[in-house]
């Protein structure tokens, strides 16, 4: 029946591939059944008030409180992950860097990194936030 605008759907499928399909499906159904329950009974670390203040902010009217939490949780994932590619950077940077003292040596050197404090700076932000396609940079004023 004329073109399928290039999709390939494969071969079709016999009754019996239905009732797997069907069996599959529902098993699907049933995940997402459970993570909407557990998504009711987890509580993100970016509340939902904020989500839903942004985004109303940005336009987007959610009537489903499961909707704006699973934004909340993505929101959180992608704050995590920016975070701790900063953190590697900093890790990289911070490893380069020529030591300053004399004669210490490797077992030294590793109990100081282990117990080492970090900062997030924009040096370390900067980077990682260009790994996800966002440009940062200082105000022209600062320059």
């Amino acid at each position: 029946m004329g073109d399928n605008f290039g999709i390939h759907r494969g071969p079709k499928k016999g009754a019996a591939a239905n009732s797997a399909t069907d069996a599959e499906d529902r098993t699907q159904g049933q995940i997402m059944s459970d993570f909407l329950v557990q998504l009711e009974d987890y509580n993100p670390t970016i509340p939902d008030a904020v989500t839903s203040y942004y985004l109303n902010t940005a336009g987007f009217e959610a009537s489903d409180p499961r909707i704006v939490r699973l934004i909340s949780i993505a929101a959180q994932k992608f704050i995590s992950d920016v975070a701790n590619d900063a953190l590697q950077h900093c890790k990289t940077r911070t490893s380069n860097a020529p030591t300053s003292g004399h004669g210490s040596s490797k077992n030294q050197n590793a109990k100081m990194s282990k117990d080492r404090k970090y900062t997030l700076t924009m040096e370390d932000l900067q980077p990682a936030l260009n790994d996800y396609g966002i440009t940062v940079r200082k105000a022209h004023y600062f320059v």
